[in-house]
């Protein structure tokens, strides 16, 4: 009897756990890390960029009350703008025959994917058609067109912005103080060597 019931607990509480209802559903899991990795970059700069998209559906020519979706979606993120030390050459840093000073030629500046703020970011407005709110009431709206839309526009925008120039310089900043500080005094020159 008592072993019939111990099973039929156990049962209970297996079931429970996996519709994530029992006690064992809470519990925190360790999160283990994977592996690391070094890495040769200089961060120097990071650009916030904000966008507003306008999207219209209107796919079977009905008026707008019946189907159709107007949609503004208000999108956050960051670039970072850098520069790879690791595409440092031999021949692109030089010290001068009597040791005082060091000639440095930087790798230009790269920028890194946009970071989508997921918190800031979000569907500021949505208007619906009857059927489309039909079909939203049983499949769950998709964003991630304008996640992507937000990502490529937000890059586009760090390319045309400053933030490659601004980068180099706070490179260039922060390598002389680096050298000066064990000595030296740096000149920088400009664009990777071939």
């Amino acid at each position: 009897m008592v072993a019939s019931l111990t099973a039929a607990v156990l049962a209970a509480l297996l079931v429970a756990t996996m519709l994530g209802v029992g006690p064992i559903a809470n519990a925190s899991q360790t999160v283990l890390l994977k592996s690391v990795r070094d890495v040769s970059q200089l961060h120097t700069a990071i650009g916030t960029f904000e966008l507003v998209i306008e999207d219209e559906e209107n796919i079977g020519g009905l008026p707008d009350f019946i189907e159709g979706r107007k949609t503004l979606f208000v999108a956050v993120g960051t670039v970072n703008a850098l520069v790879d030390l690791e595409n440092l050459a031999e021949e692109d840093l030089a010290v001068s025959a009597d040791g005082k000073s060091v000639t440095v030629r930087l790798p230009e500046p790269q920028l890194d994917k946009p970071n989508i703020d997921h918190e800031r970011t979000r569907v500021y407005s949505q208007k619906r058609g009857v059927a489309d709110q039909i079909v939203d009431a049983f499949e769950a709206p998709q964003q991630a067109k304008f996640y992507s839309l937000a990502e490529s526009r937000i890059a586009a925008a760090a390319e045309e912005s400053d933030l490659q120039q601004r980068a180099a310089d706070n490179a260039k900043s922060v390598l002389a103080n680096l050298f000066a500080s064990l000595g030296y005094e740096v000149t920088f020159k400009d664009g990777a060597s071939s």
